[in-house]
């Protein structure tokens, strides 16, 4: 059975952290697309679905300040996951150097 060293413990572990923090704002950025919205006491719609027909002026900037954070939680959501596999990826390659 191979043993794992403590600095292969931590990269497991940093690989694990990086990859559930990525779901877990992917999903956020998600749920935060359909949350719906308002300005001005008018319904503005989601981030994901604006409200039908002619919307008021006052759900611009709602609807645009929605958009950017839901970018924003996706985006960090995205590069998490690409650096959980990037670690991944590394720590296979230079496993497999010492194991050759």
């Amino acid at each position: 059975m191979p043993t794992t060293s403590r600095s292969g413990l931590t990269v497991i572990t940093l690989n694990k952290i990086l990859g559930a923090a990525g779901v877990v704002l992917l999903l956020v950025g998600g749920l935060l697309g359909f949350r719906s919205v308002s300005a001005g006491g008018a319904r503005c719609g989601s981030a994901f679905q604006p409200a039908g027909g002619i919307t008021p002026m006052a759900c611009d900037n709602a609807l645009n300040g929605a958009s950017t954070l839901v970018t924003i939680v996706i985006s960090a959501g995205v590069l998490c996951v690409i650096a959980a596999v990037a670690v991944k990826v590394v720590r296979d390659r230079a496993h497999a150097k010492v194991v050759a």
